[in-house]
């Protein structure tokens, strides 16, 4: 009898001492899911923000305005447009193909 109670003690305690690890290990998972969440929702809310950042920055006239300011452009308009005839680029891309050998 001895024996089987040394026996049922040693795996008691075995059983406490698994039952106390495995809670353990199941809180720290959870602080770490906890964590991982948080960290998810911080990420959605800056996407969301550079998101807005890039519909402001991509509006019309904040492109016509760094255009005028910055890269120096200007409309265009008839006084310094060019006309190109389709007729008269097939006129030049045959004179040029026939002078080839």
């Amino acid at each position: 009898m001895t024996r089987l109670s040394l026996f049922l003690l040693i795996a008691t305690v075995a059983s406490a001492l698994f039952l106390v690890h495995s809670h353990y290990e199941s809180r720290r998972l959870f602080m770490a899911l906890e964590t991982a969440r948080k960290e998810a929702k911080r990420f959605d809310v800056e996407h969301d923000r550079l998101q807005v950042e890039q519909r402001a920055q991509a509006t019309p006239l904040r492109v016509e305005q760094i255009a005028r300011q910055q890269l120096q452009m200007h409309t265009a308009s008839p006084a310094i447009t060019q006309y190109v005839s389709l007729s008269g680029m097939l006129g030049q891309a045959g004179a040029a193909q026939g002078a080839r050998p």
